[in-house]
């Protein structure tokens, strides 16, 4: 009786195991297609919430931001509206300020723009210098968190990703929420400079011009202050009460914003909602909500360099895409 030794068995194994990587290999080098690896943003598919069912829920939300600024509380003077090919040439069509008026007395003192506000002095508006975050801005962050948990827009908001499958939890979601935001990374190749939260909501200077900056909380304090000068506005959408949204040109010192598009009276935990249902179920694309019967498309960027958890990605940028 002949038998195989081990040694000639052990190489007909290998010669089979090489033969089968070959072929499995092979369409790749015939047509040149790439391997990739899966990444998954969060928990639930990335389908798993249809386009329907995301429609239906922010208008659920926006009939739900009893928050938001109503009839009177906010007035703009807009003043000259801009060609597209107007929108970056830096030109001050606009000899006066963009807010008439807005009732901080009403607005201001509701918790979630109180605990916003709170947040907005927190960062280096530089890139390429470390944020450096004390106990007290994390205890800041912790307090805005916590309150816009507290409104009805957020608990719809938690009930609905649940349910679909991003999150296990309220806890779950509140935890994700707060890395995605305000977790840290680098725009700059080194310095732990930037946040979604910082990008978003206080913006950036990058590369010698703004960057994000879609608060209107925001645009209208540093106005005030004479940080900001408004220069005109290229889109204003068909929205007759708040929130509205529109596209602005200013410029913050000598910086330029060639356009930047805010929601205008809306409440933050309804920016913060409307933002996070399009990251969390149509992460780095266009996601098309419904606002009182009129459609609007949110873009959302994620940031691809750095990760946390098991390999969800922080939110780099969103904003109404008008």
């Amino acid at each position: 009786m002949v038998t195989e030794s081990l040694k000639d068995f052990s190489c007909r194994v290998s010669t089979m195991k090489s033969t089968f990587i070959l072929l499995w290999l092979l369409p790749y080098v015939i047509y040149g297609a790439k391997l990739t690896k899966s990444k998954k943003s969060h928990p639930g598919s990335q389908f798993a919430a249809s386009n329907d069912e995301i429609q239906t829920l922010s208008e659920q939300l926006y009939a739900g931001d009893v928050n938001k600024a109503g009839s009177g509380d906010i007035i703009l003077n807009l003043q000259h509206k801009v060609s597209g090919s107007e929108t970056g040439t830096g030109n001050d069509f606009s000899s006066q300020k963009l807010f008439n008026y807005v009732n901080e007395a009403k607005l201001f003192t509701r918790p979630t723009f109180n605990r916003l506000i709170a947040l907005l002095d927190n960062y280096i508006k530089n890139t390429g210098t470390v944020e450096s975050v004390s106990n007290g801005e994390i205890q800041e962050q912790n307090a805005f968190i916590n309150e816009i948990f507290q409104t009805t827009i957020m608990k719809n908001l938690s009930s609905f990703l649940i349910s679909k499958g991003y999150y296990t939890s309220v806890e779950d979601f509140q935890a994700d929420l707060r890395e995605m935001w305000f977790g840290l990374y680098t725009r700059s190749k080194g310095s732990l400079d930037s946040s979604g939260f910082e990008h978003v909501f206080s913006g950036e200077i990058h590369k010698g011009k703004i960057s994000g900056f879609h608060s209107w909380v925001n645009l209208y304090l540093m106005e005030k202050a004479g940080q900001i000068n408004y220069l005109s506005y290229s889109s204003d959408g068909p929205w007759t009460s708040y929130p509205d949204v529109f596209a602005f040109q200013f410029k913050w010192s000598t910086y330029l914003k060639t356009v930047g598009s805010f929601f205008i009276g809306s409440s933050p935990e309804f920016e913060i909602a409307m933002y996070t249902l399009c990251y969390v179920t149509r992460p780095g694309s266009l996601c098309t909500v419904k606002l009182g019967g009129s459609s609007l498309k949110i873009q959302t960027y994620s940031w691809a360099n750095s990760s946390y958890g098991n390999g969800k990605r922080y939110l780099a940028s969103s904003y109404p895409a008008i």
